[in-house]
This record gives C-alpha cells, structure tokens and sequence, in this order.
C-alpha cells in the first residue's frame, strides 16, 4: 500500500509530489504534467504573473522559472510578460527534476476502502492508498452561463476547450466575460483573423497598471508592496498569510475566494484590444437559442432595455467555480458527505488541508473558500506543498501510533523577491 497517490500534475500536484517524495514517501503521481497549461489554453497567451511569482514549489528550493530559464538560454524579467509555453516548459521541467515519476495515466475512481483508499485508473489497475490529494486544478469547474448550457459545442464553448483560435477565422464570435481572460481571448480572436465582441455584465473594463519596479525606495516599498497576487498590502495580506485567511469566518472566505481579486485585464494586453474588440458592457444573457447556423443572443441592459445579438459562436471565458459535484472521480459516498464551506461547493479543509474525510486532501482551485485567492494563482503552490505535506505525514503517524508530529514553524510563506 503506498503513503500517498497524487492526482494531478500541474503546478499544485508537481509541487506536492515533490515534497512527498524528498520526505521519502512511498507514493504514485498519476496525470499528464501541465495538461491543462498545454492543452486548454490558446496559442499567444501571456502570463499575468510576474516571473518571480510563478516558481514551482521544491522542499530545498531551487527548480526556479529562473533555473529553467538560464539552462534554456531564456529570460524571464520583471514588468514582461511571460510567454504560456515558456511556463509550460518549465512545469514539466521541474516535473522532472523534481519528482521521481509522474505517470501519465487518468484516474477513474478514488473511493474509500477501510483506513485508505482504492484508486483506478484508466487502465484498469487499482492502486491501494493510505492517503490521496486532489490536485485536479481548474478543468473540472468551467463555469458557464446558464443560458449557454443546452446549446451544442459547435455553437458554444468555454474558453479553456481552445488550444487553436485559428479555428474561428472568419466568423462572427462573442465572448462572455471582463476579466483577463475574456479580454485576452477575444483579443486573439481579433489578432487571428475572427470578428469579436465581448459582452459582459460590469458597466466598465478594469485594467491594472505596470508594477512597480523591484528596486526602490523603502518608503514606497512599504507603501505599496510587492505580491505573489499583485502590489499593495491587501494583495499582501491574501497571497502571504493564507494560513490567517482560513481563520476568518466562513461567508468571509467564500466571498474572498470569489471575488477577489476582481476581474481585471493586464496592463500590457489594452493597446491591443481597445482598438480591435467592440463592447457591449452592462448586459446580461436572458436567452441563447440556435438560429441560422448560430447562436441568437437575447440580452438584457441593466437599464431595462434589451438587445438581441446574432452570432456564429459564443465563448464563455467566465472562470471557474469549486464544486465538488462535479468531481465525479470521487465516490458518492464520499463527495455527498464532505464538510463545506458555508454555503459553497467546497470542501472544508483543516490546517493542513486534510478534508472532513481522514486521508482526503484537495489542493488548488478547492482549497480557495479555506484559504483564500492565492491557491487560484501558482504562487499558492510553496504555501499548500509544504502544509499538505505536515498534513499528511500527521495522518500516516496517527495510523502508526506515532504521537509526536512537528508543528508548523509559520503561517505564510515568504515573499519570493
């Protein structure tokens, strides 16, 4: 029976898995690593994070984006931003310095099975396990309007389903959304040869500014510091002490996991899409029907008035949203009786990210409503490896008879600059 499976293999897994494997754990990491980095996103995108902030966590350090990057003859500065397949390449790098094996294979069923647990695999093998982590990321949680539900995938989509936008030149699309990446989406969409508009119900666009140079004055430094989740002390207070975020109280973390950061676009993307993407802000979809050979659009203006919009395709680029009943892997038994937070879809995790379920840690997207916006950005990652891994260890020790288990030393981790 091994320590630990892992399932998962993006940043969050990778990390994870890494850690487990340098405190000698008997473990399995089972998914294809940066597959949701490689595959559901387009071609072109760019990273919001600045470099320093989106290094994979190793337990003695080192297997930095800046590593890779120097073994690679490539750049990765402050204030420019990060190409996606740069960052992709990196992941599966440090996958491979960092953790013995990862084996590309789907896991079908994670069920409960005495003290542990079965997990399966698309090809049919059945590993026993004491312990399991949930790393799955963002994939199974698209979020997609209600309107849009019942209309085919030739007609409708979300903005993950797409590696290559090349498919839409030509033809008229819309896209659902104000954050970055509705913004960036359409942006491509223009850039690709396709005729966009974004549709979205803010009554204004938010674009952040260019971040402050790494080097200046104490003063402005204390005035506004730097991130993980961006400048300021706020962005401070939710990328540095997630520990601190998961002792508010519930409704307080649903709200932060769901609204901040708010949508916003990236300073460098505006130049490119102010001119080549017509909005129609303020508007919300009522209804969505086939007509044509596309999409007719009934909108609603938060003016009262309406509008209907006829379109070839329409891309929901509207995030993400936890929900364990989408997590069909996870035997019923289980998903319907795990603890949540307030009224989400998330789990409930303790201090180590263990769930109400002995054994069953989640990481990611899940942990967000217990602590806080940072495990939606890869910056959460060091934070939840080294936690989850002290979790862990302190349930395999419970089921050895150990009774010692060494407490964590902090709360948060330290600012990467």
């Amino acid at each position: 029976m091994y320590d630990l499976v892992v399932v998962g293999a993006g940043p969050y897994g990778l990390s994870i898995a890494a850690h487990a494997a340098a405190a000698g754990l008997r473990l399995r990491v089972l998914g294809r690593p940066m597959a949701s980095w490689r595959d559901h996103m387009p071609d072109g995108i760019l990273l919001t994070s600045e470099p320093w902030s989106t290094d994979l966590a190793a337990p003695a350090g080192g297997h930095t984006l800046a590593d890779y990057c120097a073994a690679h003859e490539l750049t990765a500065e402050h204030g420019v931003p990060l190409p996606l397949g740069t960052f992709a390449a990196y992941g599966s790098w440090f996958g491979e310095q960092a953790v013995p094996q990862v084996e590309e294979v789907t896991v079908t069923a994670v069920r409960p099975d005495g003290e542990g647990f079965h997990v399966e695999t698309d090809t049919g093998e059945q590993i026993a396990a004491r312990t399991v982590v949930l790393a799955v990321g963002v994939l199974p949680f698209a979020n997609r309007p209600w309107p849009l539900l019942e209309l085919p995938p030739e007609l409708a989509s979300h903005s993950s389903d797409h590696r290559d936008l090349r498919r839409f030149v030509g033809q008229d699309v819309t896209v659902i959304g104000s954050g970055q990446s509705a913004l960036e989406t359409a942006t491509l969409l223009a850039e690709q040869g396709a005729r966009p508009r974004l549709v979205a119900r803010a009554d204004q666009l938010r674009w952040h500014t260019p971040p402050p140079p790494l080097e200046r004055g104490r003063l402005r430094a204390l005035r506004d510091p730097h991130s993980g989740l961006g400048p300021g002390w706020p962005s401070w207070l939710w990328s540095e002490l997630p520990g601190a975020v998961r002792r508010l109280p519930p409704a307080t973390r649903v709200h932060l996991a769901e609204h901040v950061p708010g949508p916003a676009g990236a300073w460098w993307l505006r130049e490119r899409f102010e001119p080549a993407v017509p909005v129609q802000l303020g508007h919300r979809i009522r209804a969505a029907t086939p007509h044509e050979g596309g999409v007719r659009l009934q909108l609603t203006h938060t003016d009262g008035g309406s509008e209907t919009v006829d379109t070839d395709h329409v891309v929901a680029a509207t995030g993400f949203t936890p929900d364990l009943g989408r997590l069909r892997l996870l035997h019923p038994r289980v998903r319907t009786t795990l603890r949540t937070v307030g009224g989400s879809r998330a789990p409930e995790l303790s201090a180590g990210f263990e769930s109400s379920w002995p054994g069953l840690f989640f990481a990611g997207l899940l942990s967000a409503p217990s602590f806080g916006p940072s495990m939606r950005f890869v910056y959460g990652a060091s934070f939840t490896a080294a936690r989850l891994l002290r979790g862990v260890q302190r349930r395999l020790g419970d089921r050895r008879g150990a009774t010692t288990i060494p407490r964590p030393a902090r709360d948060s981790t330290p600012a990467a600059h």
